[in-house]
């Protein structure tokens, strides 16, 4: 993620990415970003330092545990920091961020020019979940983009990009999966074959702002084909007879069930704003993960019960 210009601060002119970079320095952090090191690594590119985030406390036991980008880091022999001003001075031509999220100030721009590999068809879904945001929208595409890193957000021109089609029941783990592998593999090219003419983003921007939990709850009043969407971001959510039930899979169903009332329950098939949505795998509050047929049998839930209360 690129920063803001300093406030009250004049923001330095940027270096800007050389033809043929060959001593690179890595930023990032999350298990998206580890394919793309292994990727630069395994080209035969001289990363020179990994910069991730900084070890955190987990778990009951509160052990420190590393970045799945550290950890490869580790794994692979390369130095690893957590501050970013470390990428100065290592003789690096070349930053490349990949899923960093955390802002690299103009001082360091300045001096050290970056390109990002950014999960979106820029402009669209500039910003923080671009996967997320795709799948929320009902877009029938994607792709990634390898762009140089700009002061402001995503807003940098475009070395390459490619598209994807979005499945209708793809989960945004399947989804991101597929594009870290095509951005993989576009990085490197990019980086073999030169990185020349870029060209300046065209058309309405809009910015994919990061989740909040309170868009994961299932608003039953919806229709079924939106819900749907929320539930394969993964982590979707509803309530029955009090307690939190996660929805961890469903389908719209056939609208042979469409006079259920929104939230109302008959089976696994629970009523929508417009249309009905089949749970397919749900986990209640305190258990582990169930077929919705095994939570059926088991919660019996009563003619006219509703989900969301």
């Amino acid at each position: 993620m690129p920063a803001a210009p300093d406030p009250g601060g004049v923001t330095p002119s940027l270096a800007l990415p050389p033809e043929h970079p060959r001593r690179l320095v890595f930023l990032g952090s999350p298990a998206m970003a580890v394919p793309p090191l292994r990727g630069l690594v395994d080209a035969g590119f001289d990363v020179a330092l990994v910069v991730s985030g900084a070890d955190k406390r987990r778990g009951r036991g509160g052990s420190l545990t590393s970045t799945p980008v550290k950890a490869a880091a580790l794994e692979l022999g390369l130095p690893v920091t957590d501050r970013v001003d470390d990428a100065l001075g290592m003789g690096a031509d070349l930053g490349v961020v990949v899923a960093y999220g955390r802002l690299v100030r103009p001082h360091v721009l300045a001096v050290l020019p970056m390109v990002n590999l950014h999960f979106s068809l820029l402009p669209r879904w500039r910003g923080a979940a671009p996967v997320e945001r795709a799948i929320l929208a009902g877009d029938p595409e994607t792709g990634v983009c390898l762009m140089q890193l700009e002061v402001t957000l995503d807003t940098g021109p475009v070395y390459r990009r490619a598209t994807l089609a979005v499945g209708e029941h793809e989960t945004a783990a399947d989804l991101r999966a597929r594009l870290v592998e095509v951005g993989t593999a576009l990085l490197v090219d990019g980086l073999r074959s030169g990185l020349r003419d870029p060209e300046p983003q065209v058309g309405e921007a809009t910015y994919a702002a990061k989740l909040e939990p309170a868009e994961l709850q299932l608003d039953w009043s919806r229709p079924a084909s939106e819900l749907h969407r929320v539930v394969r971001l993964g982590e979707a959510w509803t309530t029955f007879r009090g307690h939190r039930l996660k929805v961890l899979a469903a389908e719209p169903a056939p609208t042979s069930g469409a006079s259920l009332g929104p939230g109302e329950v008959a089976g696994t098939l629970v009523g929508t704003g417009h249309g009905v949505l089949e749970l397919v795998e749900v986990q209640p509050e305190g258990r582990a993960r169930q077929p919705a047929a095994a939570w059926r049998n088991g919660a019996r839930p009563a003619a006219g019960e509703r989900m969301g209360r």
